[in-house]
């Protein structure tokens, strides 16, 4: 199940998995202006386009309920904001972290290894999953354009909780709506709000009041911030400070940097040094020969052997290029190939199709999926290089995106 989210909303797919009782994952990707002024339901954009950006969400599923919601940038901010809300001191080690940046829901792993270590314990870690989905749906229903992609599969596992799809969306779609009401004066869940009349805060509200915003309103949080860090959801944090704006008491503003996101935990999304390349071969010994040779030219090589987990991997990636096995069980190079070519942020990244023979039928179904080139199985150092070389220049620049010609 794939497609655009004119055609069909985020609230109708929700009920078709619900009600088809499916396991697996739900993609939803859209593009926003970088000043972040646009509102969730702004139209999407071209990728290429220096004035948006992409964002990108997942959706968890088990026997039609949800397990659980990821961003995708793939960061641990928010996890982190509610640690802060528990007074959890304790976090893993560099190298722990490390580690979950190679799975394809760190957010996820973060949380069952903190349960691990005894560092939270169950309630603790079933709360921030109902408010990381909350938070996820929230952004989602506000949606109106965008393209989805739904790939049935295993469930994401172990399975800590679950939660009913019906009685959740119900619930935020009447906060959306509600949300809508703060318009204009609240627009984004990242604005930051911060002191704007001070003479006029002392004057009208008691100390204890005033001190509470001082403490909040820095103009370096934002209000999704404020709402992970309090516990609460961002529609009730949003009515508490809509009086203040109102009153012109606070002012909301946007961050001045489009990097405001960035975090210490973030696992490898931020600005690239090297030119990336992810080879999908369920092959083992073929992922490893591909890193092996373009390691040692210089390019950031990273083999993923399994197609399905490859698929939200490759989101967090974003690589230059792509290298693809059309022979893979559950999930094959062409259906990859397809999927990706429905999202923008993969129209125009070379996608070389690896087969292990030199069939035209191949070719033309590899070229109307959208595939950039095909190699054939097995190659050698140069014949691979040739290719690589040919579709991305590792003296160009890193953000430029380049039209290319499919096979």
């Amino acid at each position: 199940m794939q497609g655009n989210l004119s055609e069909i909303d985020i609230r109708s797919i929700l009920q078709l998995i619900e009600l088809g009782q499916r396991t697996g994952q739900l993609l939803v990707e859209a593009s926003f202006h970088n000043n972040d002024k646009l509102t969730l339901d702004e139209a999407i954009r071209p990728r290429h386009s220096r004035n948006y950006k992409q964002q990108s969400w997942f959706v968890f599923f088990l026997n039609g309920q949800i397990i659980y919601c990821q961003e995708g940038d793939s960061n641990l901010l928010r996890i982190d904001d509610y640690l802060r809300h528990y007074r959890v001191e304790i976090r893993l080690e560099e190298k722990q972290l490390a580690c979950l940046g190679l799975q394809s829901v760190p957010e996820y792993g973060y949380i069952w290894a903190l349960l691990e270590r005894n560092i939270i314990n169950p309630k603790v870690a079933h709360s921030i999953i109902h408010h990381l989905v909350h938070q996820t749906l929230f952004d989602l229903l506000s949606l109106h354009q965008g393209n989805f992609v739904f790939l049935q599969g295993a469930a994401l596992a172990p399975q800590l909780t679950s939660l009913e799809i019906a009685p959740l969306v119900t619930k935020i779609m009447q906060q959306v709506q509600e949300w809508k009401q703060l318009h204009p004066h609240i627009q984004s869940p990242e604005q930051l709000p911060m002191l704007a009349d001070i003479v006029q805060l002392n004057s009208s509200l008691p100390a204890a009041t005033v001190s509470k915003l001082q403490q909040w309103a820095d103009g370096k949080t934002s209000l999704r911030q404020l709402a992970r860090y309090l516990n609460r959801d961002i529609l009730t944090v949003a009515k508490a400070m809509y009086p203040y704006v109102q009153q012109g008491w606070l002012q909301l503003v946007y961050s001045a940097s489009n990097n405001s996101k960035t975090h210490i935990h973030d696992m490898g999304v931020g600005e690239k040094h090297t030119l990336r390349i992810v080879c999908i071969d369920d092959t083992t010994t073929i992922g490893e020969t591909v890193e092996s040779i373009l390691k040692a030219e210089g390019y950031e090589a990273i083999a993923l052997s399994n197609p399905l987990d490859a698929i939200s991997l490759i989101f967090r990636l974003q690589p230059d290029l792509i290298l693809c096995d059309i022979a893979m069980p559950e999930l094959d190079g062409y259906e990859i190939c397809a999927m990706l070519r429905q999202s923008t942020a993969f129209r125009f990244v070379p996608i070389i199709m690896l087969t292990g023979k030199d069939g035209f039928i191949d070719r033309v179904r590899a070229s109307m999926v959208g595939a950039t080139d095909y190699l054939t199985k097995p190659f050698g150092d140069t014949e691979l290089l040739m290719l690589v070389e040919k579709y991305i220049n590792a003296k160009s620049d890193l953000g430029t995106q380049i039209r290319y010609k499919t096979c």
